[in-house]
């Protein structure tokens, strides 16, 4: 996002622990934040960088965010027709090795390795991909032979300093759906997410050449703009199919910019002032996608202070909540104009706070998405700290798709309980169709929710069919609970288990 300026409803459950404060701490609500990898915004810091540096700095990301009780990292693993990890579709991200096409000097693959690492901390791991960019600037030498500027010429078209992928070209809406298809077949990923770039934005007296294309596919009496839309329409729906295809349980989730229309151009349109729209300007229908349930979440980015007036992030924040569908809808907030900007707003600690706790009024936002990741790691500790008092003291988790099987989690059947000096070892069956086990302290009497205020830990389950516990995670406490959330994010109902002696059940095997 390189910018220039009812079956779910137990899991979205609106139980809440309200502190001294005043303020309410959701037990579900997705909180995430954008790691842009494009020119080296946010990781890696260097392109050159070795490995181990590398892998070290995005801990230090993904440890800052877990410390502030986040559960989502939405990393950019395509910027401009590369690649952050191993494919023949596209080269090596420059961003990444130093040099397009040029692989990473580990026989690791480093995707796997972290989307491993965010899990272990308890995150989800969403794979952004930006499908329609395929340069930069118009530096072409720096491309590998390989990529689709050099492979495909007919697919691209100039405009301003880039090269875009044509979007109304069949076989290049065919190309990106199988992109975003093996993505979802060869790693663990949450969800596969789009930003807001689509057809470009719009350049003051420059023609995207694409007439001919237009003329070659539109259907008769289609205008140009509703022919791109369409294009856009497509890609789409087809990711979502094959995603679904593939792996059901994998999200799909976009985050347009956050002015649909302004009321002076369609009276549906929100009350602002947006010099370019993501309806007429980039050719992109959210409120289509929502209402035929093509993405399972949106973000619209809401980026501008609280009373802006020609883009007011509360006034935004109000129209998206009156104009979603079932889709979950999530706020994108602009961390990077923290004390950046020459809107004077964002030079007051409480601008964020603020626009938090706007979201959490509104029945119909679910979540927050921060933009970008190190906007709070450098020089905010004021404003961190602040969020993690007041609005980010306990874990949350985050909210499954509106489209879940309507089948509830079942919860795993526990085979062993082994005790050591140090550990507890709980051995299940059927375990490995979860992504994440929460354990909680307990009575003897177990709860039918437990309050995440008691969560003592969450472990990621992985491949393996056993859980380790470490004796000062459960405080040497004689039961505890656990609850399992599956691959869908939904949660089983606690299982409480005594610790006073070993299980082994071996009838269950």
């Amino acid at each position: 996002m390189f910018k220039k300026t009812g079956l779910l409803l137990l899991l979205l459950s609106t139980s809440c622990t309200v502190f001294q404060s005043g303020i309410p701490q959701p037990r579900s609500e997705f909180r995430g934040v954008w790691i842009a990898t494009v020119a080296n915004i946010d990781w890696p810091k260097s392109s050159t960088d070795g490995i181990e540096k590398q892998k070290a700095d995005f801990i230090d990301i993904l440890d800052f965010y877990a410390d502030l009780n986040f559960n989502a990292a939405i990393v950019q693993i395509r910027t401009a027709g590369d690649a952050f990890y191993k494919t023949e579709l596209a080269p090596w991200s420059r961003f990444l090795t130093g040099a397009e096409g040029k692989s990473p000097e580990t026989n690791e693959d480093l995707l796997r390795w972290m989307i491993r690492e965010t899990h272990n901390r308890g995150m989800e791991f969403h794979a952004w991909l930006n499908p329609y960019r395929a340069t930069m600037n118009e530096n072409t030498a720096i491309l590998s032979p390989t990529h689709d500027f050099f492979q495909h010429p007919d697919w691209m078209l100039k405009y301003g300093a880039k090269y875009y992928y044509n979007p109304g070209l069949p076989e290049v809406q065919h190309h990106l759906t199988t992109i975003m298809e093996e993505v979802v077949a060869k790693y663990d990923v949450d969800a596969i997410h789009f930003d807001d770039y689509f057809y470009p934005y719009k350049i003051k007296d420059e023609v995207l050449a694409d007439t001919a294309t237009y003329t070659a596919h539109a259907l008769p009496h289609q205008s140009i703009a509703d022919w791109r839309r369409s294009n856009v329409d497509s890609l789409v729906k087809n990711v979502h199919k094959v995603i679904k295809a593939r792996k059901p349980w994998v999200q799909f989730g976009i985050s347009p910019f956050g002015v649909w229309k302004n009321k002076s151009t369609d009276p549906k349109g929100s009350d602002t002032q947006a010099g370019q729209t993501t309806y007429e300007d980039l050719y992109a229908d959210p409120l289509l996608w929502m209402e035929k349930g093509w993405i399972d979440y949106l973000v619209p980015q809401a980026y501008w202070s609280m009373d802006l007036p020609v883009a007011s992030h509360r006034k935004i924040v109000d129209w998206w909540t009156k104009n979603r569908y079932e889709t979950n809808l999530y706020i994108g907030n602009g961390a990077y104009k923290i004390r950046n900007n020459s809107d004077l707003a964002w030079h007051r600690k409480k601008e964020l706070p603020e626009q938090i706790k706007w979201a959490r009024q509104k029945k119909s936002v679910q979540g927050n998405v921060y933009f970008s990741a190190k906007s709070l790691m450098q020089n905010n500790a004021d404003v961190v700290a602040y969020l993690k008092r007041k609005y980010y003291k306990t874990p949350a988790l985050p909210p499954a798709s509106p489209y879940v099987p309507a089948i509830p989690a079942q919860k795993p059947s526990l085979l062993s309980l082994t005790k050591a000096s140090d550990s507890v070892t709980l051995t299940f069956s059927g375990i490995q169709s979860y992504r994440h086990a929460l354990i909680f302290l307990s009575g003897k009497k177990g709860k039918t929710e437990y309050p995440m205020q008691k969560l003592r830990v969450k472990k990621s389950i992985g491949t393996q069919n056993s859980i380790s516990l470490a004796s000062h995670e459960i405080k040497n406490k004689n039961y505890i609970a656990l609850t399992f959330i599956d691959k869908f994010g939904l949660e089983t109902e606690p299982l409480v288990l005594s610790l006073k002696q070993p299980i082994h059940n071996d009838s269950k095997r």
